[in-house]
Parts: structure tokens; C-alpha cells; sequence
């Protein structure tokens, strides 16, 4: 296994995977590719194991923010090692996943997780990676957490808003402020 996780510009690599969408009997799957995100910014989320303890905190956020990735144009997509069957088993068990909006994904084989070089090396299961994907596929951000610490999802909002812009964004920048590059603009005028 490569330890190399696969970052900042890079191609993301083409996938055809199963994912869990509905709870309701005969509309569970659908079929997901790499094909179905081009020309769009892709926001996908990984976590280890479902039916879990932290990993649920995480999808009901990101769940609760769904229209906000939305607005932004952007695919929000959640996925783990675990089978479709088993995503739809826990979405029917736990409360805070029941109406999720956006795809579970199954990465049974573990090969997508094992090209982006995000498996625990001992219990084979992804990291907590999150990666946000411009619209030709390009890989513009990446962050990874250890098993046992939950991400903030408003910094992914906060980093996917600065890459939409385009533009120099300083630390701490929100949407709405004034960017560096407007800054500059100012500046030599």
C-alpha cells in the first residue's frame, strides 16, 4: 500500500462506484462515475466506518450545509470503504441520516481509497480526507484527519469559496471580503 496521498493538482483518478441515495425500497443506487462530476466543483468527503460514533457528527453537518455547497455550484459527495447496502442500512437505523441529500459512496474494493493513498494502514479503512475538485477534475484542496477527530465544514465552505474566486485570499478570508487581488488592483490604480 502507498503511503503517497495524491494532492494538489493532480488529475483525480477515474471511478465507476455504487452509491446510496434514498432509503426508499427500489431507488437505493444509483451508479456513480468520475464522468458524472465533470464541469463541476466536487466537494468529496470521506470517512472511516459507518455506524460509528464521530463519522455520523460529520454527514449530518455536512447534510445540514448541503444547500450551501449547492449555491456554490458545487457536487457534495460522502464515501467510505463500506457496501452500498450497508449505507442504506444506517441511514435507516440513525436518525441524523435518514433525509441525507447528496450520495453515499461505496468503495468496496478500496481501490479508490487506495489510489488517493488515504488508507489507515492497519484497519484498511479511509482516512477523513475531504477533497475539493475543480470542474476539469483538477485536485485544488486536500485535508485528512486522523481517525478520531471530526473536520470543520465551514472551513470546506470557507476554502471552496477563496478557490472560486480565483483570486489572492488572505488568511482567515471569508466570502463577501475583499481579496488580496482586489487589494492590489486598488493599489496600482
Amino acid at each position: 500500500m502507498s503511503n503517497r496521498i495524491l494532492s494538489i493538482g493532480s488529475q483525480f483518478p477515474a471511478f465507476t462506484k455504487k452509491a446510496a441515495v434514498s432509503t426508499e425500497k427500489g431507488k437505493e443506487f444509483i451508479d456513480l462515475s468520475s464522468e458524472d462530476l465533470k464541469g463541476k466543483w466536487t466537494v468529496l468527503f470521506w470517512w472511516p466506518k459507518d455506524f460509528t460514533f464521530v463519522c455520523p457528527t460529520e454527514i449530518a453537518e455536512f447534510n445540514r450545509n448541503y444547500e450551501e455547497f449547492t449555491d456554490r455550484d458545487a457536487t457534495l459527495i460522502g464515501a467510505s470503504t463500506d457496501s452500498e447496502f450497508v449505507h442504506v442500512a444506517w441511514r435507516r437505523d440513525h436518525k441524523d441520516l435518514k433525509d441525507l441529500k447528496f450520495p453515499m459512496l461505496a468503495d468496496t474494493s478500496k481501490s479508490l481509497a487506495e489510489e488517493l493513498g488515504i488508507l489507515e494502514e492497519n484497519e484498511k479503512v479511509a482516512y477523513r480526507a475531504t477533497f475539493i475538485i475543480d470542474q476539469e477534475g483538477v485536485i485544488r484542496w486536500v485535508s485528512i484527519n486522523d481517525l478520531n477527530v471530526g473536520r470543520n465544514v465551514q472551513e470546506v465552505l470557507r476554502v471552496l469559496d477563496g478557490l472560486q474566486t480565483d483570486e489572492l485570499c488572505p488568511c482567515n478570508w471569508n466570502k463577501g471580503e475583499e481579496t488580496l487581488t482586489a487589494q492590489l488592483n486598488a493599489e496600482l490604480n
